[in-house]
């Protein structure tokens, strides 16, 4: 944590720049990691329950279903695809930003470390003499960036592939319920 500090506050306008954008990158990560699983929790429950209302051979769906607006009027397969997509889209929202951070923050951590390690060596081009003493601590101080970059990046890609796969199991659920209502055993009224 120190050398955290001493790299903020021994670093430039450009090592502030870093680790404000990375401290934002986290901050969305654990936001959205936080927001879509616990909406992707509670819509899995919910149709967790229209698939066994159906399974149990019930004419009607779950007015909490996604589904059960597509029924309104009729229950087409054109209809119930169009909802099937709708919700995808929805279950599968933020995950492109999630993507993008734990692409990008390494990058960013890296362009600080760069952008540190070439003022350090600036710094040593003015000074008469250049030892590894001076040298070591001003490089393990500009590869905090990239640690930070790292940090960061772990969770963002730990998130994207656990709402990933909680979307995609949720889908599997809905696909389930359509299969079961197309396959005409089952007369839906609201």
């Amino acid at each position: 944590m120190e050398l955290l500090l001493t790299y903020i506050t021994s670093g430039g306008v450009i090592s502030t720049l870093v680790f404000i954008w990375l401290s934002l990158y986290f901050i969305l990560t654990i936001w959205v990691w936080v927001s879509k699983y616990l909406s992707l929790t509670k819509w899995e429950k919910i149709e967790k329950n229209s698939l066994e209302i159906l399974l149990h051979g019930s004419r009607n769906i779950s007015k909490n279903s996604i589904l059960s607006k597509c029924l309104q009027n009729s229950a087409t397969q054109t209809s119930l695809g169009i909802c099937l997509s709708v919700a995808e889209k929805k279950a599968t929202s933020a995950l492109a930003l999630l993507s993008v951070i734990s692409s990008t923050a390494p990058f960013i951590g890296l362009f600080g470390t760069i952008v540190s390690i070439l003022n350090t060596f600036a710094q040593l081009g003015d000074a008469q003499t250049a030892s590894l003493t001076v040298i070591a601590p001003a490089i393990s101080e500009a590869l905090v960036a990239t640690a930070a970059g790292i940090f960061v990046a772990i969770p963002a890609y730990t998130a994207h592939v656990l709402l990933k796969r909680k979307a995609y199991e949720l889908m599997n659920m809905i696909q389930r319920e359509t299969e079961l209502i197309t396959s005409g055993d089952h007369i839906f009224h609201e």
